[in-house]
Formats: structure tokens, C-alpha cells, sequence
């Protein structure tokens, strides 16, 4: 079982590179999503398109994604991950800036197209290189750390892109092309290959399917990309319509309500900075559930807090509110990602995260379109979207609830698997290993 014990390692430069990089990788990719919801309002207007146009653009990229991340986990289980991500960061810094220069609504949709494939790669490669650089005692806190990355990009996205969206939207996408290609060459030449954990022969040559088969499996897995599906599906709706909901509800401008929303990554920085270093903390003495309990509790107290955020009329209150609800939805993921690697061999870490990935794209490419689509039916309103949110809460009841009372009695035995599974297959490291 992890331990904190064990993850007391100190921080150096050589620890913290991982870190900075894999986080900026996965900030990409979120801050890409915060920039079509940051322009929903000039995009509308350039287009004539309504909000179902406006979800289809994020649709379509994770629909894309799901189906292109099922051949890269098990290709990030099988090659050099470092030299995939590089490659991936160029095919979507490319597709950027395409993006950036299309002439109509169509030419942005195929954009969004390519950019899912090459986003496809990030989840996979992440999560596996995640495992192999770190300490099982250690993981809740390096994934809070790589999750803060990811939540402070998203809210940078959202600031960037509806400051410029305010002149132009084109320079809403042209910048993240650019940050894209840096973060493809700093990749490239900052970022070694970790030695692999495990080298069994028998799960090389084991096929694709038969590897689905057993992550699937592992009920506890199973809990989780559940619950994760729900979580993300109304984060995915929070981030693409959030802005548009308060432009309309309390009468303020794009360059206003970007700026409000950015607040809100104030607390999810908070939430993820927070949780995975407390379940690491209870793990170690000896709360074996921990990381499964402290994610089901943010999914929990995240719906409490976003509750009185749509019903309160004073702009300030909801904030309030708003703001602690930030810092539960931040604190969703670390602990949750740290269980995942631990209940799963370490040579299955890539396609684990492929299957998740591609279930939970599922979700989170129907949200914009669902969303879009209830609010459209109930009226296009700056009510209809808060009603549509009130409905929507339900998702995050379900999450918590599978968590607490499935996956919190699930989860040691899957470790306890897991653990034995490494020992058959753990052979000894090579004197090569990069070793952080």
C-alpha cells in the first residue's frame, strides 16, 4: 500500500521538471477548452451561430479524442512516451493556428478535429510518465502539483483569450499556438524517459483488446471512470457556457466576466494543492481509502457550494460561494489520479488511462452540445442556463455517491492485487534509470 513515508523524497530541479513540463502539457489541452468558452460571445457573432454550434465545437475535438486515445495508451505503454508528447504538441499547435485563421465556421470545426487527435496523446503518456518518475507515497501530491498547472492555465486561457477575444478572436487562438510549439521544443530537449517500472514479456506480447479486457476488469477502476464521467461532464459546461452566463445574468461585459471566472481558478488552485497532499497524509497512517474518501467528499461538498452560487441574485455572494466551490471541484482529481495508478499493473498505466480518457471523452464531449441544447430549450436566457446548471447538479450527487459507497470498500483489495501483480513482473533497474 503507498505510503507517505515513502514519498518524502526532497524537492530539486531534477524532481521539479517533470512537474513544471507534464503540467504545462495537460494546461494546454484545458487551456484550449477555456478559449472556445472564453469566446463564445465574438464567435457567435462573427459566425451567426447559436450555443448548439458553439458546443459542437468542443464536441467534436473530444469525440475525435476518445476514439484516437485507445491506440495511444496502449502505444505509450509500448514506446518512448517522451518522443510521442513532442510530436502530439506539434499537431496541435498546428491545428491552433489554423484555427486561428479560418474563414468560417466549417474551416474552425475541421480544425477542431485535428487538435482532438493530437490531444488524444496528452492523457495517456502523462498519467503513465507520472507513475514511473514518482513514489506511490508521493503521487496524490505530484498530481495536486501537475493538476494546479493544469487549473492555472485553464484560468490564464480564460483571461488571455477574453482579454484579446475582446479585439479579436482570432488572437484568442493564434497565442496558444504559439505557447504550443515552445512547450513541443522544451519537451524535446528538457524531458528524459524514466525507466520503466516493469518489464514483464508476458504483457508485451499480450494484445490490445485482452489489455482493454483487464482494465475493465478492476471494479474499482470501473467506480472511477464512472464517477470521473459525471464530474467532468459538468465542468466541461461550467467552462464552455460560464462566461455567457454572466454576461447575461448580472449585465457585465466579455473582459468583466472573463476576469470573474479567472477568480474561480483562485480556489480550484487552492482545492488541488490541498487534497492529494491530505489523502497522502491519511494514507500514511493508515487510512487505506483515503484517496478514494477525499474525492468523493470534494464531489460532494462541490455540489453544496454551487447551489446557492446559481440562486443568489447579488453578483458578490455568488462569488462567494462560488469561490468555495472552486476549491471543492479543484479538489476532485489528485487523489482520484494517484488511486488509479495504484490499483492498475504499471505496464497497463497507459492504456488505463487511454480507456478512461476515452469513456470520460464520452461525457465531456456531450456536455456543450447537452447544455447548449437544454438551455436553447428552455428559453436562451440567462435563467435558462442557470436552471439548466440546477439540473445538471445531479451529475456531481451520483459522482460522490459512487465513490463513497462503492469504490471506498473496492479500493484496497484492487491494490492489494495490483502490489502482487508487480512482484511477478518487477525485474531489477537498469544502472540507466533516470532517477528523481
Amino acid at each position: 500500500m503507498p505510503t507517505g513515508a515513502q514519498g518524502a523524497s526532497a524537492v530539486t530541479p531534477q524532481r521539479l521538471k517533470p512537474i513544471v513540463l507534464l503540467a504545462l502539457v495537460v494546461g494546454l489541452q484545458s487551456a484550449d477548452a477555456g478559449t472556445v468558452g472564453a469566446l463564445v460571445v465574438p464567435l457567435t457573432q462573427s459566425f451567426h451561430i447559436n450555443n448548439i454550434q458553439v458546443g459542437l465545437l468542443v464536441t467534436v475535438s473530444t469525440g475525435v479524442g476518445a476514439l484516437a486515445t485507445l491506440l495511444a495508451g496502449p502505444l505509450a505503454d509500448r514506446t518512448v512516451r517522451v518522443r510521442l508528447l513532442w510530436i502530439a504538441l506539434l499537431v496541435c499547435s498546428a491545428a491552433m493556428a489554423l484555427s486561428a485563421a479560418s474563414p468560417n465556421y466549417g474551416w474552425l470545426l475541421a480544425c477542431r478535429v485535428s487538435l482532438g487527435a493530437g490531444i488524444a496523446v496528452s492523457g495517456p503518456v502523462v498519467a503513465s510518465l507520472v507513475g514511473d518518475y514518482f513514489k506511490p507515497g508521493e503521487r496524490g501530491r505530484v498530481y495536486g502539483l501537475v493538476l494546479a498547472g493544469e487549473g492555472s492555465c485553464t484560468a490564464v486561457g480564460l483571461l488571455v483569450a477574453g482579454e484579446l477575444g475582446a479585439v479579436s478572436w482570432r488572437l484568442g487562438f493564434g497565442w496558444l499556438a504559439m505557447v504550443g510549439f515552445g512547450l513541443a521544443l522544451a519537451v524535446a530537449t528538457m524531458l528524459r524517459e524514466p525507466l520503466r517500472k516493469s518489464h514483464s514479456q508476458q504483457l508485451r506480447r499480450c494484445s490490445i483488446w485482452r489489455e482493454l479486457r483487464w482494465v475493465l476488469s478492476i471494479r474499482t477502476n470501473v467506480v472511477l471512470i464512472a464517477a470521473s464521467s459525471f464530474g467532468y461532464f459538468f465542468s466541461t459546461g461550467l467552462s464552455t457556457f460560464g462566461v455567457a452566463l454572466l454576461c447575461c445574468r448580472f449585465q457585465v461585459d466579455q473582459a468583466v466576466a472573463t476576469m470573474l471566472i479567472a477568480v474561480l481558478g483562485v480556489g480550484a488552485l487552492i482545492g488541488v494543492l490541498s487534497t492529494g497532499r491530505i489523502a497522502d497524509w491519511l494514507t500514511d497512517r493508515g487510512y487505506l481509502s483515503a484517496r478514494i474518501v477525499v474525492g468523493g467528499t470534494a464531489f460532494l461538498a462541490a455540489a453544496v457550494f454551487i447551489l446557492p452560487t446559481l440562486l443568489a441574485d447579488n453578483l458578490l455572494l455568488a462569488l462567494t460561494f462560488a469561490f468555495l466551490a472552486g476549491i471543492a471541484v479543484g479538489g476532485i482529481n489528485p487523489p482520484l489520479n494517484a488511486a488509479r495508478l495504484d490499483i492498475v499493473h504499471s505496464r497497463l498505466w497507459g492504456t488505463a488511462e487511454a480507456v478512461r480518457s476515452t469513456l470520460v471523452s464520452i461525457s465531456t464531449g456531450m456536455a456543450p452540445m447537452v447544455f447548449g441544447a437544454m438551455s436553447t430549450a428552455l428559453g436562451s436566457t440567462a435563467s435558462a442556463l442557470s436552471d439548466t446548471f440546477l439540473i445538471m447538479l445531479a451529475t456531481l450527487v451520483v459522482a460522490a455517491g459512487l465513490l463513497l459507497c462503492v469504490a471506498r470498500r473496492t479500493y484496497p483489495r484492487d491494490v492489494a492485487t495490483a502490489m502482487a501483480s508487480e512482484v511477478l513482473t518487477t525485474t531489477r533497474p537498469s544502472r540507466k534509470a533516470v532517477s528523481l
